[in-house]
């Protein structure tokens, strides 16, 4: 099963990729975490990715394309994997193609595109807070912390990532609808798009998924 999973920032797609995966006993990629521990890591990547990230834009082809191509020549992505965050762009996506035909790992199956309007976007990622220590999630409203602002885990004080800000949410959506939106094009013209609807309840939105990618793995 070789999955792209697309859709804006905070629509939901990494919640089912990370379910589907453990599901399937294969690797869900997403290059937000990626380049988000690169960052806390302080590596070369992560000093030159910040900067992007935090203003709402989207970090360079290059780097990221490296990024994956990394990833992907790790041994437990030889039985499929789903890829949460890329590409972003029909350069990213063409370069995705170049290095699946040059591996010999085979093409991708599907790609399932995640919709939900911008302002419900906005409401879930602004109300998110994350853990500085253990990376867990929540949300104000809809999966808050026991205490108000610490972490069930490891009890360290929730944070609010810049990125997660009202200003810089729609900024990324802007940057998304401009250019990534193409890829949705890019896609249905090979035949591979899958449209779903992420407003309805969790569950629903992961029986629908599944529905959708049935049969992939004996292709």
């Amino acid at each position: 099963m070789r999955l792209i999973l697309l859709g804006a920032p905070g629509v939901g797609k990494g919640t089912q990729a990370q379910r589907l995966a453990t599901e399937e006993g294969i690797p869900q990629i997403s290059t937000g975490e990626i380049l988000r521990d690169a960052i806390k890591r302080g590596t070369p990547l992560g000093i030159q990715a910040k900067s992007f990230m935090e203003a709402g834009n989207l970090v360079p082809d290059d780097v990221v394309i490296g990024i994956i191509r990394d990833r992907l020549s790790r041994s437990d992505g030889a039985d499929g994997f789903i890829l949460d965050g890329f590409p972003r762009t029909v350069a990213q996506a063409q370069a995705l193609d170049r290095m699946l035909l040059d591996s010999g790992a085979g093409g991708i199956d599907y790609v399932v595109n995640f919709e939900a309007p911008n302002q419900e976007i906005i409401s879930r990622l602004s109300g998110r807070r994350t853990c500085p220590d253990c990376q867990a999630v929540y949300h104000v409203e809809h999966a808050p912390p026991r205490q108000e602002g610490r972490c069930d885990k490891c009890g360290a004080a929730l944070v609010q990532r810049t990125d997660d800000k009202p200003d810089t949410i729609a900024a990324r959506l802007k940057v998304y609808d401009q250019q990534t939106s193409p890829l949705v094009d890019y896609y249905r013209e090979r035949g591979l798009l899958r449209q779903l609807d992420a407003t309805a309840p969790i569950d629903s939105v992961y029986r629908n998924l599944r529905s959708l990618v049935q049969g992939t793995k004996s292709r």
